[in-house]
């Protein structure tokens, strides 16, 4: 996917802009960019936009991010020039495109988690220099200068997001010190993974400030929590029970759970009482792609049929 910032109105040259191009690889968080000169501004949303051999799909328009005045972000899907495509959004596309999975229209939030490191020597940011700081317990949800650690960081990159039209939904300090998390969603469809890497995108440019961003599902060895990308899904009424056995037989029991979050699949005590609504899926790391998750997600529990 590629990302498309228009710097508006800043330049005195009233027919030049600033356009910047973020490009991000599909298997891992992984992102370029590039700052350029475009000579004219669209007076309307291009269908598509040649950029050397792809071509640019307009897959979704957010506003501008606070920190940058005068800015617009575009989601975009890099073709190739035929055009063919060239990334595993195609693959949701015709997944979530499938009739059945349009009148389901599922719903999906995402818990992204991720640690702050320190600039150099990779290591999380306010910790003890070569040493570790107390242990995991008080950190989760902590407040306090001993208990939360780049707090301003994740306020600003929250509030970024809200102005750029993200639909997050909150944020919280993790188990262990200078881990985070935040939350979007519900998010419609293919509408999951765009908002994710947008997401993505403008914590990677914040903490150019203050230190580095890491989505390593382990980035600490050892006695420390790892770092998850828990994804709900909702409005898959009876299709729970399909999804679950064609994981293997008996794996309701090893793999489910009510209200139970140590379990791979935890079912809220509402969804247990109704028979219906939303479970959470606690297996995708948090370097996970949000195409391939949530395409499997519809795919599995919608237009897999049992046998």
């Amino acid at each position: 996917m590629i990302v498309w910032m228009y710097l508006l109105d800043i330049l005195p040259i009233r027919d030049r802009l600033q356009h910047m191009g973020l490009v991000t690889y599909g298997k891992c968080v992984n992102c370029n960019e590039a700052l350029e000169t475009m000579y004219h501004l669209f007076l309307e949303c291009p269908f598509a936009v040649s950029l050397w051999e792809a071509v640019l799909i307009l897959n979704g328009l957010r506003r501008k991010p606070s920190s940058w005045e005068n800015l617009l972000v575009w989601a975009c899907g890099a073709w190739k020039g035929d055009p063919i495509p060239t990334n595993k959004r195609f693959n949701e596309l015709i997944i979530i495109g499938h009739p059945d999975v349009v009148a389901e229209e599922p719903w999906f939030g995402i818990e992204q988690e991720y640690t702050l490191l320190q600039k150099h020597g990779k290591w999380s940011l306010d910790w003890p220099d070569g040493g570790f700081p107390g242990p995991q317990g008080p950190y989760y949800c902590g407040v306090g200068a001993e208990k939360s650690f780049g707090r301003d960081i994740v306020d600003s990159h929250y509030k970024a997001c809200l102005y750029a039209g993200i639909n997050i939904s909150g944020i919280n300090g993790e188990v262990m010190p200078a881990q985070w998390e935040f939350q979007f969603g519900p998010a419609t469809g293919i509408s999951a993974g765009y908002q994710l890497w947008v997401a993505r995108y403008i914590l990677e440019r914040i903490t150019e400030i203050a230190g580095v961003i890491s989505f390593d599902p382990k980035p600490i060895l050892g006695d420390w929590n790892g770092a998850d990308a828990h994804t709900t899904t909702e409005k898959l009424g009876l299709r729970h029970k399909d999804h679950i056995a064609a994981f293997g037989e008996g794996n309701e029991r090893r793999l489910t759970g009510v209200a139970n979050r140590g379990a791979s699949i935890r079912v809220g005590r509402d969804t247990e009482k109704e028979g219906k609504s939303y479970f959470e899926d606690r297996r995708p790391a948090s370097n996970m792609d949000p195409y391939i998750v949530t395409s499997k997600f519809a795919e599995t529990t919608i237009l897999l049929k049992p046998s």
